[in-house]
């Protein structure tokens, strides 16, 4: 499907992108990218949780907004997952939505509740531990 959108006296036209079906999640055609995307975050949370990743792994996780710029990532972690120390490509941020994490760098070591959201510029190197079940917006601005 193709948008057009006219803002600030431009014709802009975009096409809608889809995710592609996996054999984790067969239905595909989901809306990743287009001119608005309405997320609604709660009907995210539920479904990673009730898959079968959940269930059999230490966590789960949703891409739910992918373009060329940026990136939204719904992430869950069991209680006492680790991702471990890794770099990103693009400035992050990282929005705990329910649950408790441990994030550690070499310039900052902090505990992030429900509610709270960190910035990080890219190329720094960081882990994350869930202190309890934890369930984060991970948002990556990619650098061009």
């Amino acid at each position: 499907m193709v948008a057009s959108l006219f803002l600030n006296h431009k014709n802009i036209t975009m096409e809608n992108k889809y995710n592609e079906a996996t054999t984790l999640r067969p239905e595909g055609d989901r809306v990743v990218d287009a001119p608005t995307i309405l997320i609604d975050l709660p009907s995210f949370m539920e479904q990673i949780k009730h898959e079968a990743t959940w269930k059999n792994s230490d966590r789960n996780a949703i891409t739910i907004f992918k373009s060329k710029a940026m990136r939204i990532v719904l992430i869950a972690l069991h209680s006492g997952a680790v991702m471990n120390a890794h770099t990103a490509i693009g400035i992050l941020s990282i929005q705990v939505l329910e649950g408790r994490m441990k994030f550690t760098s070499a310039l900052q070591n902090t505990e992030l509740h429900k509610g709270q959201m960190l910035a990080l510029h890219e190329g720094i190197p960081h882990s994350l531990t869930a202190v309890e079940d934890t369930t984060f917006l991970l948002t990556l601005a990619l650098c061009n």
